[in-house]
């Protein structure tokens, strides 16, 4: 860990490799109004909108929009299986050919809204309210990006199954909305703010507007991640009949929460980052492997750890230098069979946009603690 009290952040990532403009973004987000002790850099960082991605921090009475991101309550599910992998790996390529047909991945939607608790906690929210429609046909979708659908193996040869997914475009048509808000707000009331981190009291009601529309999202892309995975364990209990699931877990990124920290209560922004208290998930790039881990409840992190790897090229870069037949090779030598409804995904989602999860898995060592390395069999991409 280092730390820059010139700037007020501690990083696990060496300074001397922060891309600059995530630097920018950090020196952006230390001079917050209320900003708690100092902010907390994961060793995935990288750039994002306002705050970098993979950058923790907690304010008195305040809440932030842009520190929270776009895709509000983005998380993994992990659910870890009996199967042997030798049984699996003979029907890889026509499970996931299953999969692409059964969950609806990329920009495709539902044809009918799946059933769901979720709208029992919808709160009175104009942007909820006008994007429901559209969010009951997302739900129980995979969306694009860096989401998939993982067919795995732990280091017993058995197989885990994990799903990475958000709040699709609700959250962020909540995201989008609040921040615009937050912006008009401080802009009347003559009050600077750093570049694109627009920020809400609290106590405020538009903070307390946006801090409900932020958790019903979470709720959401819970929701969201759940009727996946009861779709991905149907499929496998046709494919290969009774088999028992020994450990469920979930670990979401991309959200604020109340929390005690030093003795005070602050306002704990995780923007690419998860709460390294129990296990965790975190993922790595395609074609290389996620980790289980304890969190190891760090007070300097406020309790964080990182959400995965985290990107070192962006995708319009990975189009000029990546071929996508040289993806599709890499992953056949490694014996993983992938599928998805778009080209370009894949490209911007190859091994050597992200960076490299072991050492990532080191940076981190005083946050979380390694229990379980899952290696791929299977990718569904989004």
């Amino acid at each position: 860990m280092q730390y820059d009290k010139d700037i007020g952040f501690k990083s696990w990532f060496p300074v001397h490799r922060i891309e600059p403009e995530a630097m920018r973004q950090i020196t952006n987000v230390c001079k917050l109004p209320g900003v708690f002790k100092w902010a907390a850099i994961m060793p995935d960082v990288h750039p994002g909108f306002g705050m970098p991605i993979g950058g923790v921090v907690a304010l008195k009475s305040k809440i932030v929009p842009n520190a929270v991101g776009v895709d509000i309550g983005c998380g993994v599910v992990l659910a870890i299986t009996d199967l042997e992998v030798a049984r699996v790996r003979k029907s890889i390529k026509n499970l996931l050919s299953t999969l692409m047909k059964a969950i609806p991945a990329g920009f495709r939607k539902r044809k009918r809204p799946v059933e769901s608790t979720v709208w029992d906690q919808m709160p009175e929210d104009p942007v909820i309210q006008k994007e429901r429609a559209n969010a009951s046909l997302q739900l129980g979708t995979l969306g694009g990006g860096n989401h998939f659908i993982e067919i795995q193996k732990t280091s017993e040869e058995k197989i885990a199954l994990m799903i990475h997914s958000g709040s699709r475009h609700l959250g962020k048509a909540v995201a989008d909305h609040y921040n615009r808000r937050a912006q008009d707000l401080l802009k009347k009331q003559r009050k600077e703010h750093p570049p694109g981190l627009a920020w809400f009291s609290l106590g405020s009601n538009e903070g307390r507007a946006y801090y409900s529309a932020m958790t019903f999202c979470q709720h959401y892309a819970s929701d969201n991640r759940r009727i996946m995975m009861e779709e991905l364990l149907d499929i496998m209990e046709r494919f290969f009949d009774s088999f028992e699931v020994s450990e469920n877990l979930e670990t979401i990124h991309n959200y604020a929460s109340i929390e005690e920290h030093f003795g005070e209560e602050v306002v704990v922004h995780r923007k690419g980052a998860v709460r390294a208290s129990g296990k965790v998930i975190i993922p790595g790039s395609m074609g290389s492997a996620s980790y289980v881990g304890q969190g190891l409840e760090n007070s300097s992190s406020f309790k964080s750890c990182s959400h995965g790897a985290g990107r070192v090229m962006g995708r319009r870069e990975a189009h000029d230098r990546i071929e996508y037949r040289d993806v599709i090779k890499e992953l056949e030598q490694m014996n993983i069979s992938i599928v998805s409804p778009d080209r370009k995904s894949v490209v911007e989602e190859a091994r050597q946009t992200y960076k490299n999860i072991e050492e990532v898995m080191e940076m981190q060592r005083e946050l979380v603690l390694p229990l379980e390395r899952l290696e791929p069999i299977g990718v569904m991409k989004g």
